[in-house]
């Protein structure tokens, strides 16, 4: 088990009807004027921006908007975030939406206060300035970023999309009402789940020993996402409980109480975010092609748990050898992906080409001074490999 010091400052609300309450919750982190930053039309469209509009009125509080956040967050959009903010000196930012409205917000955040151009922030790894507070309203049952100090932006001229760290950056409070998750497409809610698997697996795949508390914790919430909850939401979109314990998963997979304990990888992360800079996938899709391909390349380093992987998390009985049951499990899961979640689990199926391979290999690595995954690091060699795996 390794060292570590464990900090969550994020408020978390949860429950039906709790957004029509965010002016009171902004009101007591001290918010005077407010950016409202959200996504599509969408939020517009269902009424849930009035409704945080009307909340707001009541509370004596300023606001201005920005909207149009798309999947895989652009640059573009942060700064005009960042001049809208300066323009009308905000103090607080609400981010109305998922993980992209999220990771836009942090980086305006942290860009209101940069000297020169945010992107450097993100680019050079590096932060020392303030940052302005944050507070959420979840739409999407995915990122985790409403309470994570994570945000991952794309930047367009340089074909990157990079992600940075910043304790300032986590939301002071998120309210969260699975309610707001009933009318998103089936796409982005499957898209989700498999985003909020995957942040379990970063976790869960590690070199570390002994940490059997936080694997058994990750081990119960991934089989009760695979067994329970998306049979239950398959059945019935608006499954009240089933929805409710998909978006409490989805904080707890990322606001790292199931990661503080141990090495965490972040290969697969990092592999499919060269994916969607690519061909524009959106983030879980990039995903659900790259894990079952990291899989089959690296379950031979700890068989041991992979084997775990396989009979407790996926459910297989053991074969006649580990491997066997490894290879079967692996199998398993990717039929979860394309049948249950309905994801693509190849390259073809995101219009990826294999003679991409290597700008996607050089791309991962650009302006990269540390190691790329810790289960098993990651070389240009191996990255090769792996996204070979994923075009069959």
């Amino acid at each position: 088990m390794e060292n570590f010091n464990y900090f969550n400052g994020t408020r978390y609300i949860f429950g039906k009807n709790t957004e029509n309450d965010v002016g009171k919750y902004l009101l007591e982190f001290g918010a005077h004027n407010v950016l409202i930053h959200y996504g599509s039309e969408h939020a517009k469209k269902s009424g849930l921006i009035d409704k945080v509009i009307e909340s707001l009125k009541k509370s004596g509080i300023k606001f201005c908007e920005l909207g149009g956040v798309q999947p895989n967050p652009r640059d573009s959009k942060v700064y005009e975030g960042i001049k809208i903010a300066k323009d009308n000196k905000v103090d607080f930012i609400l981010a109305v939406g998922g993980g992209s409205v999220i990771d836009s917000a942090k980086a305006i955040a942290m860009g209101y206060y940069y000297d020169g151009d945010f992107s450097q922030i993100f680019l050079n790894q590096k932060n020392d300035k303030n940052c302005l507070p944050i507070g959420v309203i979840l739409t999407i049952s995915a990122a985790g970023s409403e309470s994570s100090t994570n945000s991952v932006i794309t930047f367009e001229k340089q074909g990157l999309k990079r992600g940075f760290k910043y304790e300032l950056s986590r939301p002071k409070f998120a309210i969260l009402n699975p309610e707001l998750t009933y009318s998103l497409p089936e796409y982005h809610l499957h898209a989700g789940i498999m985003d909020i698997m995957a942040h379990m697996f970063e976790r869960y795949f590690s070199p570390s020993k002994d940490v059997f508390v936080s694997k058994g914790m990750l081990e119960g919430i991934l089989h009760a996402i695979i067994h329970e909850i998306v049979p239950r939401i398959n059945k019935n979109r608006t499954d009240y409980e089933a929805n409710a314990n998909l978006m409490w998963a989805g904080s707890l997979a990322h606001n790292n109480i199931l990661g503080c304990d141990r090495i965490q990888d972040w290969g697969s992360h990092k592999m499919g975010h060269e994916l969607s800079a690519k061909y524009d996938t959106i983030h879980g899709a990039s995903l659900a092609v790259m894990f079952p391909a990291w899989m089959k390349f690296n379950y031979k380093n700890n068989i041991e748990l992979f084997d775990d992987f396989a009979t407790k998390i996926i459910g297989v009985k053991e074969e006649v050898s580990k491997e066997k049951t490894i290879l079967k499990a692996i199998a398993k899961f990717e039929q979860f992906l394309s049948n249950d979640l309905k994801l693509p689990t190849s390259f073809k199926e995101i219009n990826a080409k294999e003679e991409d391979i290597p700008y996607l290999v050089e791309k991962l690595f650009e302006g990269v001074n540390v190691p790329i995954g810790l289960f098993n690091p990651l070389t240009k060699e191996s990255a090769t490999k792996i996204y070979k795996l994923a075009c069959k």
